[in-house]
């Protein structure tokens, strides 16, 4: 397939009918325009703004929320990561890290240190309620995905949105410059987690490349649309039967371009395998949630090398 599906996620809509779309989709493509989200365009401008106002100030400023070893959490700068172990350029963006926010003395933290409060910072005003006023937004989006592809996975809906409590959920505010020569703003890669949602963005950048397909085509949503691609954990969870896509951006528009994408990750002590007979030819092994992530995490690092863990980290070859 050249094109990727659009999903009308109207509650009123036939829900059968809908989980056959986002079936589909997920088969075919691995990625999906999702429109009718219940996410409103306030709360997306909004958080646009504050993603805009916070990068547009000075490098000194934001180099005092930079994330650190310890606490993935923070401001990154631009060039700093790269592919893992690949020896190739950096990316060409600035990022800013933020995960699931838990409470200091949570007890979560004790069982697994991944999860802990995130950075805030100070300006722009208004940047944190911005933020969660549409991480939780996202969130209803994503449980009401899950929820059809519980139904296509034929597994209990309840317990399949439960294995996303307390979760590892995450997020990277991200801008791209505009590129004048070759390189990437990010590099080829899969996404690790389960599922990722983006609001759409009116600079262009974001390609994948479709199953059995060599070329890469761009993504360009309906106005007001969200792009939504499935991950490595969901298409283990499928046996295979739902493709984890290859994507990447470049940014030759001329303009900066400004995207926020949600990572939507299970709970830390989850084990990912097939839930379903697995594909013809299809052998992955299980994935433990906390470990897979804490070895993303790792390996984000420039002098960081991938332990021969078996984990596949989403990188590619263009």
């Amino acid at each position: 397939m050249s094109q990727i599906p659009v999903i009308d996620l109207d509650p009123v809509a036939d829900n059968s009918a809908t989980m056959q779309v986002v079936e589909s989709a997920c088969c075919d493509v691995g990625f999906m325009y999702v429109v009718n989200h219940n996410i409103p365009m306030e709360t997306i401008d909004a958080i646009r703004d504050s993603v805009i106002g916070y990068f547009q100030r000075p490098l000194t400023a934001k180099l005092r929320d930079r994330i650190t070893r310890d606490n993935y959490r923070g401001y990154i700068p631009t060039g700093f990561f790269s592919p893992a172990g690949s020896g190739t350029a950096a990316d060409c963006y600035e990022g800013y890290k933020l995960h699931t926010e838990v409470a200091e003395d949570d007890v979560i933290r004790r069982q697994c240190d991944l999860y802990g409060p995130n950075k805030w910072p100070l300006e722009p005003e208004g940047f944190a309620r911005d933020v969660m006023h549409y991480w939780y937004a996202c969130d209803a989006v994503a449980e009401r995905l899950l929820r059809l592809m519980a139904g296509t996975l034929g597994v209990d809906c309840e317990w399949f949105v439960g294995l996303f409590e307390s979760p590892l959920t995450n997020m990277t505010l991200l801008h791209y410059p505009a590129q004048d020569g070759a390189g990437f703003g990010i590099h080829p890669h899969k996404d690790t987690d389960a599922l990722t949602i983006l609001a759409g963005d009116q600079v262009a950048g974001l390609m994948v490349r479709c199953r059995g397909e060599e070329a890469w085509i761009d993504v360009d949503p309906p106005a007001n649309a969200l792009v939504v691609n499935i991950g490595d954990m969901m298409e283990l969870w499928s046996g295979g039967y739902f493709v984890s896509t290859p994507h990447k951006v470049v940014n030759r528009t001329g303009s900066e371009r400004y995207s926020f994408p949600y990572f939507a990750v299970p709970r830390y002590d989850v084990f990912v395998s097939p839930l379903r007979e697995p594909q013809p030819g299809f052998e992955r092994d299980s994935v433990h949630v906390g470990d897979v992530s804490r070895e993303v995490w790792r390996t984000n690092w420039p002098d960081a090398m991938p332990h021969d863990t078996g984990f596949d980290l989403g990188m590619l070859e263009d």
